[in-house]
């Protein structure tokens, strides 16, 4: 299995927290795949948690464009916590960054 590879930011404003990064991944399509002779392989899972709450939770599917950008916000973080978000692709290969907030 290969690891997924992400980069990602969190910024706290007040009680808000805006979290934004990239997910470096092909998200090869049923026909996309077919047309490149390649295997379909795209990401159904993406969820993050701060202080083990999930704040943001998606089943995806091939719809995802490549190397897709995430974005949310939420509420209750502040300076010098942690954020953790962990991918998984329909291969099975997972990833997981954590990054501290600003």
């Amino acid at each position: 299995m290969k690891k997924i590879r992400m980069r990602f930011r969190a910024k706290a404003k007040g009680d808000i927290v805006k979290v934004i990064g990239l997910i470096k991944h092909p998200n090869l399509t049923y026909i996309m795949a077919k047309k490149q002779h390649k295997e379909v392989n795209f990401l159904t899972y993406i969820k993050a948690t701060h202080n083990g709450e999930v704040v943001y939770e998606a089943s995806t599917s091939q719809f995802l464009s490549k190397d897709p950008v995430l974005k949310f916000a939420f509420k209750g973080g502040k300076k010098g916590d942690v954020v953790e978000v962990y991918v998984r692709d329909l291969k099975g290969n997972e990833g997981t960054k954590k990054v501290k907030i600003k």
